[in-house]
């Protein structure tokens, strides 16, 4: 595995790629890898002959009293992860690379609407900050293929409104989330949780799957399922932010005659802030 860090580096390689007729899969990450990355990272090598991974801690979508500085960096534990998995080439920029003229003259991508409700709501700006370094290692990379993972559901259909509204050349790949044994979805965040909370975790998905069997048996009244599932983890620890039934495709409240479903969910439990969500058909 090449690993680079400038961009003259990065395309002198992609070029040499390019040039053999070689696609390529891009993998974005802050680091602290854990098996859903690599999940990502395998999926990308069925997209494309060659896969990068970036991992750049971008401080654009974090908000003033979020985990910053101390979001876990363990750069030579994700080495020699991606080295197992035959990754091709890491990219691991700094801030300046990244952002050349400085933060706060960086120019800005927005994506509206969808990235305003949910996670947005509560995470005001956070949305922008992954837009911009997204287009930006978009920019740099100029991959075939981008593979993001489900359990960020919001990001990646936001991701791909910017794709399609900006007519980059870039196919927006999802992979499924991947969980413990007792359904917690796998998170860099999840090392926040002591002992006790970490039991208590699973309860998350635990509710969402009982809101999709409700609403699968023929309960329609989804506000109501929301609040009793919002009251069920307040009661549990939990400072729910919120649970939404949406349509899976533009999130939107779902109309009548929708058939495509997701129900998302973000929850404080003391330092981690857990999110998660279940898509489903009916």
């Amino acid at each position: 595995m090449q690993t680079v860090s400038s961009v003259e580096a990065l395309r002198e390689q992609l070029e040499d790629w390019r040039h053999s007729g070689d696609h390529i899969a891009l993998v974005p990450t802050m680091g602290n890898l854990h098996e859903g990355h690599l999940s990502l990272v395998r999926l990308a090598s069925e997209q494309a002959e060659r896969v990068v991974v970036s991992i750049f801690v971008n401080p654009t979508q974090f908000g003033t009293d979020e985990d910053l500085e101390k979001y876990p960096r363990t750069l030579e534990r994700d080495k020699r992860r991606l080295k197992r998995e035959k990754v091709d080439l890491l990219f691991i920029p700094d801030i300046e690379t990244m952002y050349p003229f400085g933060i706060d003259s960086a120019t800005s991508v927005t994506v509206p609407v969808l990235s305003e409700e949910l996670c947005g709501t509560f995470r005001p700006g956070h949305f922008d900050g992954v837009t911009t370094v997204v287009s930006r290692l978009f920019g740099l990379v100029q991959p075939d293929v981008a593979v993001f993972g489900q359990k960020d559901y919001q990001q990646q259909l936001i991701i791909r409104r910017m794709t399609a509204d900006l007519s980059m050349p870039v196919e927006i790949v999802t992979g499924p989330t991947v969980r413990e044994e007792d359904g917690l979805a796998k998170s860099s965040r999840n090392q926040y949780l002591s002992e006790e909370e970490r039991a208590v975790a699973p309860k998350l998905f635990d509710t969402l799957s009982n809101i999709v069997a409700e609403i699968r048996g023929g309960n329609r009244e989804f506000d109501t399922l929301e609040a009793t599932a919002i009251t069920t983890l307040d009661a549990l620890g939990f400072k729910t932010e919120y649970i939404s039934v949406r349509d899976a495709e533009n999130l939107t409240s779902p109309a009548s005659d929708c058939h495509d479903y997701v129900v998302l969910a973000a929850a404080r439990l003391c330092e981690a802030r857990l999110i998660d969500n279940i898509e489903f058909q009916l």
